[in-house]
């Protein structure tokens, strides 16, 4: 019950911080949608860690290079993420208002994947076995 709990504030949380950005690019004193490329970096941003996690033999308790690379590629995406509304309004390309918003959104939508990978990335009860 826990998880299920767990899965509903997550998907909640995403909801959330994706009303946020889609009030920075449709209110009508805004209306613009390039905020919307920082869905890009939304959906990039957890396939580094990802797939460090399936190459990465967990066994060792030192650090692994292919870990911290995932993490820092995956950090250079999120401050991607952070950076790209705050260069659109200073090329004045969107409104400061609506960069508030996006910004905002973008620490809802982040802290939502970061919660999911603590609640969800611990037990790894998946085998490729039974494929």
């Amino acid at each position: 019950m826990a998880g299920i709990k767990a899965l509903i504030s997550l998907s909640f949380g995403g909801a959330i911080g994706l009303m946020f950005l889609m009030l920075g690019c449709a209110l009508p004193i805004y209306n613009q949608y390039r905020p919307l490329f920082v869905l890009f970096f939304y959906i990039l941003s957890p396939i580094p860690y990802c797939i460090a996690r399936r190459l990465v033999d967990d066994t060792d308790a030192m650090s692994n290079a292919c870990k911290e690379l995932a993490i820092f590629l995956t950090t250079g995406i999120v401050v991607s993420a952070f950076g790209l509304p705050i260069v659109f309004a200073r090329a004045q390309l969107i409104k400061w208002g609506a960069c508030a918003l996006v910004l905002t959104g973008n620490s809802v939508i982040f802290a939502t994947i970061l919660g999911f990978f603590l609640v969800f990335g611990s037990n790894d009860d998946f085998s490729w076995q039974q494929w």
